[in-house]
């Protein structure tokens, strides 16, 4: 899906730009699960025990993932807040598209659309705002491979990571604020904070990825803007494999917090943007229930979703994307005097 308003006669400039939002994808049916999961494990089945545990998972937060929905408002948002400043400076208008790993609409889906509708540029952008490449990376590499199949002449800005933008710390602040205000309230003193992101497998990061550094900044920067006292990372959702994944783990550490006397602990999620399994279920289920049984009342952050926050992080990234693009086509044109005779047709 597209999202992007009618063109208004009289605007100028010749390229066409585009935006593609990049997520992992997930069913949101009971019964789309079995393929989903052969989409995860490129065709590799798992056995059915553990199919039918994650089926479960997927009933207790309502029979599906919001996610696809929640990554079409960001769209809609995004769209209306950069078509907004580009009518005012008589631009083209910018259509966002959403391309999914897993699920549908496939990044090759839409890739083939963009390039059918006549998009010449994209700025693509992976929603998940910590650099891995076991996530961006492999985002990365689907994008390029359906630009080689589907869109050979299409240029492409993909940005690698935008974990310390100041919208998007700003945008956490405001969820984790409000959050932390209601614990506390009913806690009647402060409550520590654990800021949460998906387990990465340990030899990733051994390898040199900056995954782990990454989110440990953006916790920081969250934590520095609400003047936190008790705040710690840990890592979630470890994979259902044997190689080992980083940690601590959100158990291991509500243990401890439990161990040192609180009663109340606050978790942050900053390595999502969007409600999904490992939000509603991993944290609102079992770490709720892992709390509970210790004496531990564990809260949670509300998910930035389609917080105008949000939005104004996307809206500045995409914007310094296209900005940097232009900027390299200007110093391409003044340095050939073929593409500056070009540049002057298009003008005229």
């Amino acid at each position: 899906m597209a999202f992007m308003p009618e063109r208004k006669a009289g605007t100028r400039g010749s390229h066409r730009w585009g935006v593609l939002l990049l997520a992992h994808g997930a069913p949101d049916r009971l019964e789309d699960i079995p393929e989903f999961l052969l989409m995860v494990r490129g065709g590799r089945p798992l056995p059915e025990p553990a199919v039918a545990e994650i089926a479960e998972r997927y009933r207790r937060i309502g029979g599906g993932s919001p996610l696809l929905k929640l990554t079409n408002l960001q769209a809609a948002a995004l769209a209306e807040r950069l078509n907004r400043s580009r009518a005012i400076e008589e631009l083209p208008p910018v259509q966002v598209y959403v391309g999914m790993r897993n699920w549908k609409p496939f990044i090759a889906e839409s890739m083939r659309r963009l390039a059918d509708e006549g998009v010449e540029q994209v700025v693509a952008v992976c929603l998940a705002p910590q650099n891995s490449r076991t996530s961006v990376g492999l985002y990365r590499a689907r994008t390029f491979e359906a630009v080689e199949q589907f869109a050979p002449g299409l240029k492409v800005e993909f940005v690698e990571s935008w974990h310390d933008n100041a919208s998007l710390i700003a945008a956490f602040h405001e969820k984790i604020s409000q959050a932390l205000e209601s614990a506390e309230r009913v806690a009647g003193v402060a409550v520590p904070v654990i800021f949460t992101a998906h387990s990465v497998p340990e030899k990733t990061i051994a390898d040199g990825d900056p995954y782990e550094a990454q989110v440990r900044e953006t916790a920081a920067l969250v934590a520095k803007t609400l003047a936190l006292d008790r705040w710690t990372v840990a890592f979630q959702s470890q994979g259902m494999s044997s190689e080992p994944w980083i940690g601590p783990t959100v158990e291991s550490k509500i243990d401890e917090l439990v161990a040192q006397g609180y009663r109340h602990v606050l978790i942050a999620p900053i390595g999502f943007v969007s409600d999904h399994v490992e939000i509603l279920y991993d944290i609102d289920v079992v770490f709720r229930e892992h709390g509970k049984a210790r004496g531990m009342t564990v809260w949670r952050s509300e998910s930035l979703n389609d917080s105008p926050l949000l939005i104004t992080a996307l809206a500045s990234i995409v914007s310094s994307a296209v900005r940097q693009s232009e900027v390299k086509v200007q110093e391409s044109g003044a340095r050939s005097p073929e593409s500056g005779a070009r540049s002057q047709r298009t003008k005229d």
